[in-house]
C-alpha cells in the first residue's frame, strides 16, 4: 500500500500505525537513511493474515505461530488487554 507522508510522521510512527517494521519500509523504498519529508509517498509493506481464535489460545501462543511478537499483534488490532474471545479474528502482519 502508499501512504503518503504528514506533518509529525516518522519512519517508526508509520510502521507502527501499519503493523510492520523500518526496516520493511527502508527497503521497500529503497531508502538509506531514516528521514522522510512531508509529501513524500512511501510504500508501505503489508502481508496480512486473519486468524480466528480458537478455544485455548492466547496472544502468546498465536504470536509465536506466526513469528510475531504479542505487543505488534495488539498494536495491529488496537487490542488494550490480553483478553481474546473464541472467534474473535484478529490481522497478524507477517
Amino acid at each position: 500500500m502508499n501512504y503518503t507522508v504528514v506533518a509529525g510522521d516518522t519512519l517508526s510512527g508509520i510502521a507502527v500505525k501499519n503493523g510492520t517494521t523500518v526496516t520493511a519500509i527502508k527497503n521497500a523504498n529503497n531508502l538509506t537513511s531514516d528521514m522522510i519529508y512531508i509529501g513524500q509517498v512511501l510504500k508501505v509493506p503489508t502481508n496480512v493474515v486473519v486468524h480466528t481464535v480458537a478455544s485455548g489460545e492466547t496472544l502468546y501462543g498465536i504470536a509465536k505461530r506466526y513469528n510475531t511478537t504479542v505487543a505488534n499483534i495488539k498494536t495491529t488490532n488496537n487490542l488494550t488487554s490480553d483478553i481474546l474471545s473464541i472467534g474473535q479474528t484478529l490481522k497478524i502482519q507477517v
